[in-house]
């Protein structure tokens, strides 16, 4: 069973000969881009320096696939918002945003796939797919529904109007969801293996379980449905409350943080439905931890059955590549 094998296998809750290591989440460090000679910010614009810094991830720290790009901002950018690129250890970020009074006049580009870094994303995607081969998984990051959608509107308006304009919350949710499916069938079509989809703004922390169970969950539900490969769903912060909603999103995997306190726990309340990626911390355990640290809370989360070991969230770019190499020993180690 090789790489792709085990983590595919994996996502689907089919049986696996050890359980993989990957992120699934934004994976560059600085210390790759400073191996590499790929930084950011030129990364994100430069198809062969984003492909070199993924493949990095896999070459010189272990982990067992490769991911890209590194930022949640690339179909915002593609659909009207203005970015701020970041600098070499922070990432960009939504400045503008076109339609903060709502979508009347709006309309969706008619070449969405020729907008803005798509293109050099796609391309990374084909680089990346000829250097994988069949022996380890390429997996393509994008921006959820709710988060472009809240990047097209403001958050500020997206979260008045999930209160007090349903009806242009869910129109904006509906014009999110039709580019999400669209970019995600031509990263799939550019050779991503998996979709990874962080969609940080559905967390409980901003819209309510109520909100995402009754008006999140079917625009989520269209969008896997629509897309033609294994999908992961990670949205941040406790997602307690929501577990169980996220289960019937129709996505294979769901990625949470260690902010989920029960692992066991919540693995029985999605059994079934949904196979669960993490939950190592990024910050305390990947950045501020030391090897025994990682590799205590890894031989933590196997025992408690997590499906695919992963960082819980976007590894930060000060980590060390040490400390990623240490979850991958954690793992060998428990199945040696």
């Amino acid at each position: 069973m090789n790489m792709k094998e085990r983590f595919i296998k994996a996502l689907k809750g089919e049986e696996v000969d050890k359980v993989p290591v990957v992120s699934v989440t934004q994976t560059a460090i600085v210390e790759l881009m400073d191996k590499t000679g790929a930084a950011w910010p030129e990364a994100h614009t430069d198809a062969q320096k984003m492909a070199d810094l993924a493949m990095a991830t896999y070459t010189e720290c272990g982990l067992e696939g490769v991911r890209a790009p590194y930022d949640l901002t690339v179909l915002a950018e593609a659909m009207g918002c203005t970015i701020n690129m970041g600098t070499k250890n922070r990432q960009p970020s939504v400045t503008d945003h076109p339609y903060p009074k709502g979508l009347e006049g709006a309309a969706m580009p008619e070449n969405l796939l020729a907008q803005g870094r798509i293109p050099v994303v796609l391309e990374a995607m084909k680089i990346l797919r000829e250097k994988a081969g069949n022996d380890f998984p390429v997996i393509a990051g994008m921006e959820g529904p709710v988060t472009l959608a809240s990047d097209l509107a403001s958050v500020k308006k997206f979260m008045k109007w999930s209160i007090k304009d349903q009806e242009s919350f869910q129109q904006m949710l509906d014009f999110a969801c039709d580019a999400c499916i669209q970019y995600a069938n031509a990263l799939v079509e550019a050779g991503a293996d998996v979709i990874s989809v962080p969609d940080p703004v559905a967390s409980p922390d901003l819209l309510a379980p109520e909100t995402f169970n009754t008006i999140l969950k079917p625009v989520l539900q269209r969008f896997a449905d629509g897309v033609n490969a294994p999908m992961i769903l990670h949205i941040c912060g406790d997602v307690s409350p929501i577990l169980e909603g996220m289960a019937d999103c129709h996505f294979e995997s769901i990625s949470i943080e260690e902010k989920v306190k029960d692992l066991k726990g919540a693995k029985a309340k999605v059994a079934g439905k949904v196979t669960i990626c993490g939950n190592i911390s990024s910050p305390f355990t990947l950045l501020a931890g030391d090897e025994a640290k990682v590799k205590a809370d890894s031989r933590k989360a196997l025992e408690d059955g997590i499906d695919v070991l992963a960082p819980g969230c976007g590894i930060a770019p000060d980590t060390k590549c040490s400390n990623l190499r240490a979850m991958v020993a954690a793992r060998d180690e428990y199945f040696a």
